[in-house]
């Protein structure tokens, strides 16, 4: 039995919820509403809501519950509006990787090839990067638009990345603080909820998902992430949303570089010279092909590689950066320590396997007190590696006092595979 209108949600109404929930039952969509309406208003407290949440980590979500808390929460705060007519604008997420630079690269490529792309993004999470931090390691750029701000960049210049604004899905931010709090992240539906939610409330008429597999990511298995992907792409369905899925690895950095604006000097390379890594390249092309077809505009990769070939995708970068009030000289003149410190190999053979995590916080460290402080990874699993030969590179003011980076390589005679970049795709 649903409750009978959001106002109607209190305490013994939650509770209730939480016995159905809990004894395997969905919740109506007027439930969800009810919920999250009285969670915002104060009707109902956290250790109630906690309870729920962990309700659903083991009895698990309908795609109609998941839709509906993904509506409810939308419509928690403001949403964005485009002008379908003028052109359809296309969105762009990643759950979250170590040296993951798609965004910064992708977003203006997809608009020098006349995508409209309109990106809010989050900052760093645990060892995975943020795309602001990246972004705010360029002097004077400015992630804090307003809504308005936002919407007539996009609609002048064909791109905009900005920091996700408070007025935007205000319930996914507290419960995402809660669930983290309470250990109840790992549930699909409520994962999914939180993703889409800001993504509908951010306006785009279609999403183009990155969702990460591998020991640094939230979903390690590849099956989970499949799952995971499946979810994304039909929530958006529910709303109208065209979106397309795929299944990237992180079983090792995706780019070279590990940090904040030591990737926004990776990125910033790719764009202006095709930089040093053909993973991070690879999934660039593959990622902008998908925006420009859900953007119906046609040449997919061909297309985007010639205007990452032909230096469009970097003047668009340039263009971005200079609306969000930094400057070309700004950008270029970020320059990285003349002096790094290298890891060497301790002995020869192959690369194993990698310990992003480790990684990805070490570069956090680097981070935190020099903006252009990180790592350059330079060896991949599968890669033959001599006694000496470089794994990495260390960048910034603290690098001294990196330890035990080597650990991280773990080297053995026999030959491997490297994984794939591409799991799968779910349309």
């Amino acid at each position: 039995m649903a409750v009978a209108n959001p106002g109607a949600m209190d305490e013994t109404a939650m509770r209730h919820c939480i016995e159905r929930k809990r004894d395997g039952h969905a919740l109506s969509a007027t439930d969800w509403d009810a919920i999250i309406d009285g969670f915002m208003e104060g009707r109902i407290d956290e250790a109630q809501t906690a309870a729920l949440f962990m309700a659903c980590v083991w009895r698990g979500m309908t795609f109609e519950e998941a839709h509906a808390l993904t509506d409810a929460m939308v419509r928690s705060g403001e949403s964005i509006s485009f002008d379908r007519s003028q052109g359809i604008i296309v969105d762009k997420h990643s759950s979250g990787g170590v040296a993951d630079i798609v965004s910064l690269v992708a977003v203006p490529l997809a608009a020098a090839c006349g995508a409209r792309v309109a990106k809010l993004s989050g900052r760093a999470l645990g060892h995975t990067g943020g795309t602001i931090d990246k972004l705010e390691a360029i002097p004077g750029f400015n992630a804090a638009l307003s809504l308005d701000t936002f919407i007539r960049q996009v609609e002048s210049i064909g791109c905009a990345i900005a920091a996700q604004t408070q007025a935007l899905v205000p319930a996914d931010k507290r419960i995402y603080n809660l669930r983290d709090r309470t250990g109840t992240v790992p549930a699909m539906g409520l994962i999914a909820a939180s993703i889409v939610s800001k993504k509908i409330a951010c306006g785009a008429h279609a999403i183009v998902f990155d969702v990460k597999t591998g020991p640094a990511s939230f979903t390690p298995q590849p099956e989970q992430a499949r799952e995971l992907a499946g979810w994304l792409v039909e929530i958006c369905k529910g709303f109208g949303r065209k979106a397309i899925a795929f299944v990237s690895d992180m079983h090792q950095p995706l780019g070279r570089t590990v940090g904040t604006g030591i990737e926004m000097v990776e990125s910033r390379d790719l764009l202006r010279t095709g930089g040093e890594d053909d993973r991070a390249r690879s999934l660039v092309l593959k990622i902008v092909a998908a925006l420009l077809d859900a953007s119906e505009i046609g040449g997919g990769e061909e297309r985007a590689a010639k205007a990452l070939a032909d230096g469009s995708g970097y003047a668009k970068l340039v263009e971005m950066v200079e609306a969000q009030g930094a400057s070309r000289g700004a950008l270029e003149g970020m320059e990285l320590d003349a002096k790094p410190l290298t890891v060497k190999a301790s002995q020869a053979g192959f690369v194993q396997s990698i310990d992003v995590v480790h990684l990805g916080n070490a570069g956090r460290r680097l981070s935190q007190h020099d903006k252009l402080g990180g790592l350059f990874v330079t060896a991949q699993i599968g890669d033959r590696i001599e006694a000496g030969q470089p794994l990495a590179r260390v960048y910034g003011k603290d690098k001294e006092h990196v330890r035990n980076l080597e650990a991280s390589f773990k080297i053995g005679a026999d030959p491997v595979e490297p994984p794939p970049l591409v799991y799968d795709t779910v349309t």
